[in-house]
């Protein structure tokens, strides 16, 4: 299994340079649809509900203070996804990619697991700082549904 480090090398061995959030935001939307479509984990590290959405904290810690990323600003080995976790990443690109991190922000405020999440750490605004985890029982439904798959 990759890491969340090693997916997001792999963005940006071919998409870069792009924002922090947006990369933070294409991670989120591969691991749900990942997780949909295979039935597995991406990589284990677990999202947070923060204020701007979904963020691991274990990339945010090799991109904090930076806004713009390239390759190399992330110390992950993009070739240690296996081909159904690169299928999956391709697969969000090929979707995503042309949405700014504002755009990708906002779609995750949407009603699902990030905002569930809020909800049970009791957040009433977007503005207060949280750090509850996002649980794959409601990301595999939420992106579950999305894909139309019948559990």
């Amino acid at each position: 299994m990759a890491t969340v480090a090693d997916v997001a090398a792999y963005i940006l061995r071919d998409h870069s340079p792009m924002s922090a959030m947006k990369l933070q935001k294409l991670c989120y939307f591969a691991y749900g649809y990942h997780l949909a479509w295979e039935d597995r984990q991406l990589f284990p590290e677990r999202f947070e509900a923060w204020a701007n959405g979904p963020v691991v904290y274990e990339l945010y810690v090799q991109h904090r203070g930076q806004y713009r990323l390239t390759t190399g600003d992330i110390k992950g080995d993009p070739q240690a996804l296996d081909v159904d976790e690169k299928e999956s990443v391709d697969a969000v690109l090929d979707s995503f990619e042309s949405y700014s991190a504002h755009e990708l922000s906002a779609m995750t405020h949407r009603p699902g697991p990030w905002l569930d999440a809020r909800k049970r750490a009791g957040m009433e605004d977007d503005l207060q700082r949280s750090n509850e985890e996002l649980l794959d029982e409601d990301m595999e439904d939420f992106f579950g549904a999305l894909v139309g798959r019948q559990d």
